[in-house]
């Protein structure tokens, strides 16, 4: 049965003109149930049908009934826009219950910053190590091709965020559900993604302590009558500086955090190259490759280079996160305001990066220290002939920006962890447990910093493990969910991308795994120098 929705009086003498639009009944009750639950609850609602139009309303052409007909198309679009609303993740009711989507008021600025912070970090500066195993020609040349590749993979997930459907996929585990199944997606994807949530805190409980013991040493001389603290210690500092930051409740509330963190990431990068620049080079400097026992051993130093480059382009398993804080329609999808904030943060990570990578390999050559790269290059090469003010202000601006990464770092585990009470429970996880859960994180990682302090040592093999989140799978998932057209040309590129990206993570792998086993590194538990 249909129910009139609009009757509009064409003359106020004489005849009245009717006009009755033809909506099933369960679409206007669900419609108005919608419109009147709140924004957060409209993400996760079921798919509403169009709304028909109404073929009387299609042949009125009278200028008399013109305004009618413009209110009754503004009906429908705005019950098409709500119902494509209604349709974003419609598998998980409770995703305004979780940190990374509970606010969705975000746009291209937070994008800008959530990029930056997690896009530049201490992997950048491990990037002149690269250059000396692939040379000056050779490592621009992988330099520029992978940081390409990485951007267009990044273009793609961002584009696969939302289904024609309408479906949201705001983690990317659950995309790559969606597009290889539950078992085979959890199996492809969860452990790196975790792996590389919880390494990279680790790793950054490491760079953020260490530089904090640096900073006191520098700030307080040789002079100084005060007992300095153990690199235990200064872990411990780090680690309860970050877990009281963690407090804050989403994805979206540490955007201040993220610019933050995007400030000192690109200050402290210029600072190191343009000084290590303008101070000069050492004397000993030298160019040439080093010599290899055997040319598998070459080779397997070219592929630990390539991990390393793949490694300092970051961030890829957050890009689904960061676009899911975003409002989003069918006017006004979430994939256009998140691509120019990405456009804008990859224009100052080259800026960064590229300058690192060859000026760095410029001033130190084969000298560049394997463990922290260019900052401890610039500490030791450069540490007597610098102003103690410039220094201390480098320092400061890796712990805070290692802080900032921290928080967008530990999302992903926190939302997991939350996931599994609020699946559960069916109810939004309490503030004391949220505050127990990101604690607890922190401990944990506290504790295995201390317990494996050489786990900075292995940058190619963790580079290794990441490459398929960031070269291959987007590929692979763009061909099962979009299904371009067999044997055209995104059919190729992308199978050609992802099968490239597979062969060279595995290869990458193996020549970490060869570089350990040959050169080995210096393994000493719960003793972190």
């Amino acid at each position: 049965m249909d129910h009139e929705v609009a009757e509009v009086d064409s003359s106020p003498m004489t005849a009245r003109a009717r006009a009755v639009v033809s909506v099933p009944p369960l679409q206007i009750h669900y419609c108005s149930s919608m419109m009147n639950q709140s924004p957060s609850l409209i993400d996760s609602a079921p798919k509403t049908p169009k709304t028909p139009k109404s073929p009387f309303a299609s042949r009125i052409m009278t200028p008399i009934a013109s305004p009618m007909k413009k209110a009754i198309v503004s009906v429908q679009g705005y019950l098409e826009e709500v119902g494509h609303f209604t349709k974003l993740d419609r598998d998980h009711p409770h995703d305004a219950w979780l940190p990374i989507t509970e606010s969705r008021n975000g746009n291209a600025y937070y994008s800008a910053f959530h990029t930056l912070s997690s896009g530049i970090g201490f992997q950048a500066l491990l990037l002149p190590l690269a250059f000396t195993s692939l040379g000056w020609s050779w490592g621009i040349v992988c330099l520029s091709l992978i940081f390409l590749w990485q951007l267009y993979t990044l273009w793609l997930l961002i584009q696969l965020h939302e289904s024609e459907s309408g479906t949201r996929y705001s983690r990317y585990l659950r995309l790559s559900m969606a597009a290889f199944g539950e078992k085979r997606g959890k199996l492809l994807a969860l452990f790196p993604i975790m792996y590389l949530s919880g390494g990279t805190c680790v790793t950054l409980i490491m760079i953020g302590g260490g530089t904090m013991k640096i900073f006191f040493q520098i700030v307080c001389g040789d002079t100084c009558e005060v007992t300095p603290l153990s690199t235990v210690e200064w872990y411990l500092v780090f680690s309860c500086s970050a877990m009281a930051l963690s407090q804050l409740p989403s994805l979206n509330s540490i955007a201040g955090v993220s610019l933050i963190g995007a400030i000192t990431a690109v200050s402290y990068c210029t600072m190191i190259w343009v000084v290590s620049i303008v101070q000069g080079r050492p004397t000993s400097v030298s160019y040439d490759p080093p010599q290899s026992k055997s040319d598998v051993a070459r080779i397997c130093s070219i592929l630990n280079a390539l991990g390393i480059i793949a490694f300092a382009f970051r961030g890829h398993n957050l890009v689904l996160e960061i676009q899911g804080t975003m409002p989003s329609s069918s006017k006004y999808p979430s994939r256009v305001p998140m691509w120019r904030g990405v456009k804008f943060a990859y224009l100052i990570i080259a800026m960064c990066l590229c300058p690192l990578a060859i000026g760095g390999y410029w001033a130190y050559g084969n000298l560049i220290p394997t463990n922290g790269g260019m900052l401890d290059a610039l500490y030791k090469y450069h540490g007597h002939d610098t102003s103690k003010a410039l220094l201390c202000l480098t320092s400061l601006f890796v712990v805070i920006n290692s802080l900032s990464s921290f928080q967008i770092y530990a999302m992903p585990v926190f939302d997991n962890f939350e996931f599994r009470y609020t699946s559960k429970f069916n109810k939004p996880c309490p503030w004391w447990l949220r505050s127990a859960i990101r604690a607890l994180f922190g401990c944990l990682t506290f504790f295995i910093s201390v317990a494996l302090p050489f786990l900075r040592s292995l940058a190619g093999l963790l580079g290794g493990v990441a490459l398929p989140l960031t070269l291959a799978y987007p590929c692979l998932m763009w061909i099962q969910i979009k299904k371009p057209k067999i044997h055209s040309a995104s059919w190729y590129l992308n199978w050609a991308l992802g099968a490239l990206g597979m062969i060279l993570s595995i290869l990458v792998v193996i020549g970490a795994i060869w570089n350990i086993a040959t050169m080995g590194i210096k393994v000493h538990f719960f003793k972190p120098q």
